[in-house]
């Protein structure tokens, strides 16, 4: 395959009033509705919206593959920790490494902001989520906050 024909993906960190990260919130919300036993309501969740995602605390990413919107998340400053939220990859777009990019590429940039640990939590059914963390140098703590579509809670260090 020469480089022409490679699909262009591409990351790039948007403001959270972003029509391409509101298009990626909108199919991921639908998913998770589907796939959570109780059905998701976002206005009932720890970040109902993406306030606080902005710098120079936050940050939001999307990524496009051919200019299409894939794959999104971003962390918001939380208790002196960057604070994970809203990590998703398009079915269609998975097994392309894109949700291990993605992961990669917020550590890095929280790391870039000051922060020395980043947290996330997970709802049971979404076991790769869970899977990925994990591989990537997670590890599973206490519950550090209230969310109400967690059971899993994660953080990690990034001295």
């Amino acid at each position: 395959m020469s480089g022409r024909d490679r699909p262009a993906v591409e990351v790039e960190e948007v403001a959270p009033d972003n029509p391409d990260a509101a298009a990626c919130l909108a199919r991921y919300f639908g998913e998770l509705a589907n796939r959570f036993e109780s059905g998701f309501d976002a206005s009932l969740s720890s970040a109902p919206d993406l306030s606080g995602f902005e710098p120079p605390g936050g940050c939001f990413l999307v990524i496009r593959n051919n200019g299409q919107p894939i794959a999104c998340g971003g962390f918001k400053r939380d208790d002196g920790a960057a604070y994970i939220k809203r990590m998703w990859v398009a079915d269609e777009a998975r097994g392309m490494g894109l949700g291990r990019r993605l992961l990669a590429e917020l550590e890095k940039r929280a790391r870039s902001r000051g922060y020395k640990l980043i947290r996330l939590e997970t709802e049971r059914s979404l076991t790769e989520a869970q899977a990925l963390y994990r591989s990537s140098g997670y590890v599973e703590v206490p519950a550090f906050n209230d969310e109400l579509y967690a059971h899993h809670w994660f953080e990690k260090r990034l001295d």
